[in-house]
């Protein structure tokens, strides 16, 4: 069998035009993972799709109609992320190469880190294909090494092995990156993501454009906001609850020679809570907290937590001062992220602006069939009194 077929309500998800059929609507499927021809409960082809009957998201869609999903077409699409990051301007040596089912490949992810690139793959559909597009990642970006960062979670539900290796060259255990005037140490082989967070990046640099004073930087992880708040604040005091994030962090401050920069060990909560309690004011606040929504259960809970840290950051700051604020969660949508925000400026008594709605960088793009595809929400707020 070489065709993967619907049922009635798998169909009409396919014409609604998100990509992504699960296992619930699908009434057939090939047992060997890979790249199949899609067809309607009525026998109708819709296209062509990477297809694992093993995993719950059975079927990505590739094309519809008539255009066949092959080797080749993978290959476009990879050459074509490339050009398009060529084309984005982007005022660093880091960046996200391919953003999955954004990209039109499914389930990869691969990030560059100066001369050093990062493949995920967490489709089974796409492995055969990989070392072809290896070659084309070798042939562009001519990297030192390439590192296959396959340990998450997502491939063993694909029916994958984990593993990490170096599919390519050599790929030394510290990579220094380069974002605007910022200089940051990437750990490729065990930092979480693929060794950074590059979706925040534009938002570090405009949040850079509005800092001053005396700044704060909580869930700092290894002081990525920090170290742009450093370049133009008094002074920065970077709060996590990992030691070893922060001592990344103090590692990046020497690098970048910034002297005004302070590493406390605290639970962000209990840190903000005593603060405000205490009377202490900053200038400039940079909130980005780890997703507190994973599932939408979580949703009332993570409401509550991002209401506090906002509520008690806000009454942190002097009047004139900024908040760069961030979730990550997907399911906090973009009107209940400003909502929460609006209740938490209504709580705490102050007039506040919005300065800057942003999101994740272009080098993340999405798609609008796919809402998964958009989950990070940033806000640049400034306490008017």
């Amino acid at each position: 069998m070489n065709t993967v077929t619907l049922s009635a309500r798998g169909t009409e998800r396919q014409k609604s035009g998100h990509p992504w059929i699960y296992r619930s609507d699908v009434t057939s499927a090939p047992e060997k993972p890979g790249l199949y021809a899609v067809k309607s409960a009525a026998g109708k082809h819709l296209g062509w799709a990477a297809v694992n009957k093993k995993s719950e998201i059975t079927v990505r869609m590739l094309t519809r109609f008539e255009q066949v999903a092959d080797e080749a077409l993978l290959l476009k699409r990879l050459s074509s992320a490339i050009d398009a990051r060529a084309k984005m301007g982007i005022d660093a040596d880091s960046y996200r190469v391919v953003h999955s089912d954004a990209d039109g490949l499914p389930g990869l992810t691969i990030d560059k880190y100066a001369d050093v690139l990062v493949v995920q793959s967490n489709c089974a559909a796409l492995e055969p294909f990989l070392d072809a597009l290896l070659e084309v990642l070798i042939e562009r970006f001519q990297p030192v090494g390439v590192l296959a960062r396959f340990d998450s979670k997502t491939r063993l539900l694909e029916g994958l092995e984990q593993n990490v290796f170096e599919a390519f060259g050599r790929v030394p255990d510290s990579v220094i990156a380069t974002e605007g005037s910022v200089k940051f140490l990437v750990d490729p082989w065990r930092g979480q993501k693929t060794g950074a967070f590059l979706d925040q990046r534009d938002n570090r640099m405009a949040l850079e454009r509005h800092a001053k004073g005396k700044a704060l930087d909580v869930f700092s992880y290894h002081a990525s906001f920090g170290l742009h708040l450093a370049k133009v604040c008094e002074s920065v005091e970077c709060v996590d609850s990992s030691a070893a994030a922060l001592e990344r962090g103090a590692e990046n401050a020497k690098l970048n020679n910034l002297e005004n920069m302070k590493f406390t060990n605290a639970n962000a909560f209990e840190f903000l809570r005593e603060h405000e309690q205490a009377g202490a004011k900053f200038q400039t606040i940079s909130l980005d907290p780890p997703a507190l929504a994973k599932a939408r259960r979580d949703l009332d809970s993570a409401y509550r937590a991002y209401k506090e840290i906002n509520l008690r950051a806000l009454k942190l700051l002097v009047p004139g001062g900024i908040l760069g604020t961030a979730s990550c969660s997907f399911h906090v949508s973009e009107s209940d992220f400003y909502i929460m925000l609006t209740d938490a400026a209504k709580d705490s008594g102050r007039n506040v602006r919005v300065l800057e709605r942003r999101g994740q960088s272009p080098d993340h793009p999405e798609l609008l069939l796919l809402p998964e595809s958009r989950y990070l929400k940033y806000a640049i707020l400034e306490v008017v009194d």
